[in-house]
């Protein structure tokens, strides 16, 4: 990053100098030596519905900037070694160079990229990486809806909730205005921590309750009554499931195929730069 950002500054100085030529017909705003700033230059830098003195700091903000930058510029064109230049100016042209390269090549990989990862592609690179996808946290799948205290319909929430057949999760949707939170998406893996958080009923007390597959809880506090069912979990050190990871396994999928079809792209061009014989080489 730093290196970025060595040679962009080294880009800006280095094309300043002729950003702001002398030109006839122009009246200028500001000059640094033979470099002039005109009033086109500077006729976006204020937006609409600035005041007159917000307008004013910004405008002379803006041209001192400018007057150091080239400043700057013509101190190190007197200053610097014939060699040192000639050093930078090839860095800048090879910045360039990556730009273009970079942003056609990226037009081409757009293009032409098969963006579609397949399922069973994504569990062949799953199985060949294994050992990449042990998990640092526990995961649940998990249902749960907060209700108020003592509500008349509890039995039947409660065993509609357990039993969670079509019936009863169309049931429990028409009812979700009486709850307080709930969520009935079962098939989602989720960090126990990040539950932990969401529900402030969960501490280190019950915690590990919620780590047993196919466990239902009923807890409650001042204010709210919880239900919750745990459909499935995975340990700390455990393999995460394909569906935790799927979506990070689609895009190194992908990025791999960039990479190669970059290659492809690079060797192609080349290629038929011989055939065309725009490309020789010399012995």
């Amino acid at each position: 990053m730093k290196h970025f950002l060595y040679i962009f500054s080294i880009c800006l100085l280095f094309t300043s100098c002729d950003l702001f030529k002398k030109s006839d017909g122009q009246n200028p705003v500001a000059r640094v030596n033979e470099s002039f700033l005109y009033r086109d230059d500077i006729k976006d830098v204020v937006p609409k519905g600035t005041s007159k003195e917000d307008s004013t700091l910004m405008v002379n903000a803006y041209i001192n900037r400018w007057a150091r930058r080239l400043l700057l510029m013509d101190g190190a064109l007197v200053n610097l070694s014939e060699e040192k230049q000639n050093e930078f100016s090839k860095l800048v042209e090879q910045y360039k160079n990556d730009l273009y390269t970079k942003a056609y090549l990226e037009g081409l990989v757009k293009k032409n990229i098969d963006s579609v990862v397949q399922r069973e592609t994504a569990q062949l690179f799953y199985d060949n990486n294994i050992e990449s996808f042990k998990l640092n946290d526990d995961l649940i799948q998990f249902r749960y809806i907060s209700l108020p205290l003592n509500p008349v319909n509890l039995d039947t929430i409660k065993k509609r909730f357990q039993r969670f057949q079509s019936k009863d999760k169309m049931y429990l949707d028409s009812i979700s205005v009486q709850f307080k939170s709930y969520s009935l998406n079962d098939s989602l893996w989720l960090k126990l921590s990040r539950v932990a958080d969401k529900i402030p009923i969960i501490n280190n007390a019950n915690k590990n309750e919620l780590l047993k597959k196919t466990n239902f809880l009923q807890l409650k506090d001042s204010l709210n009554l919880y239900l919750m069912l745990v459909n499935d979990v995975r340990l700390q050190n455990d393999y995460a499931p394909l569906d935790y990871v799927n979506s990070s396994i689609k895009k190194i999928v992908i990025n791999k195929r960039k990479l190669e079809l970059i290659k492809q792209l690079e060797n192609d061009i080349t290629n038929d730069a011989i055939k065309q014989n725009k490309f020789q080489t010399y012995n």
